[in-house]
């Protein structure tokens, strides 16, 4: 079950995301009190208020980003009990890309990540999602690359800290785009 994540959620979230971190499923910066964690979790508290990202462009110009999100329950749980994940998406040309998400490690196993992310691409910003994100350090990398393949994304390439896929069916100028990215980026490591 998915519910709109909200700033009352921020608690949870910062607990799951550290708790990511520590594990290499995050940047492991997020993982320690830090100048750069604190305001990276002051950024996604703007973005749970606002729904946005306030972030310069690559044009340098000031944009904002939409940055929906939901909290998850497996189907065997209620709303009145903690999520146990997360999805967030980021707005990007003609679609979204899921940004983050995360699974409670004490929930792994038992089909939740598949359920996590079925519910995740069944919503109105899943179903435009091109772009997935992966941290290349995670134990979990192989586990989410067969997933992912499940809901029709491919592994395009790595850069230096993070597995790139690509939803078959993504338009093909920003597919075009995001390959060529990749590949410049893959190219310097």
């Amino acid at each position: 079950m998915l519910q709109p994540a909200h700033v009352g959620h921020l608690a949870m979230l910062r607990s799951l995301i550290r708790q990511g971190a520590q594990d290499g499923s995050f940047d492991r910066e997020l993982a320690a009190t830090t100048p750069e964690a604190e305001a990276f979790f002051a950024k996604l508290k703007r973005a749970l208020v606002t729904g946005y990202f306030v972030e310069e462009g690559r044009s340098g110009r000031i944009d904002t980003v939409a940055v929906p999100g939901y909290v998850f329950w497996p189907d065997d749980r209620n709303a009145s009990t903690q999520p146990v994940g997360f999805g967030l998406f980021r707005g990007i040309e003609g679609g979204y890309e899921l940004w983050l998400a995360g699974l409670d490690l004490g929930a792994r196993g038992g089909g939740h990540g598949r359920e996590l992310l079925a519910a995740l691409f069944a919503t109105p910003q899943g179903q435009k999602t091109w772009i997935v994100r992966v941290q290349r350090g995670s134990r979990y990398v192989g586990a989410l690359q067969h997933l992912l393949a499940d809901f029709g994304f491919k592994w395009i390439g790595d850069t230096l800290r993070l597995r790139w896929y690509l939803r078959e069916d993504a338009p093909a100028d920003l597919a075009s785009r995001v390959r060529e990215a990749v590949d410049a980026r893959s190219a310097l490591n």
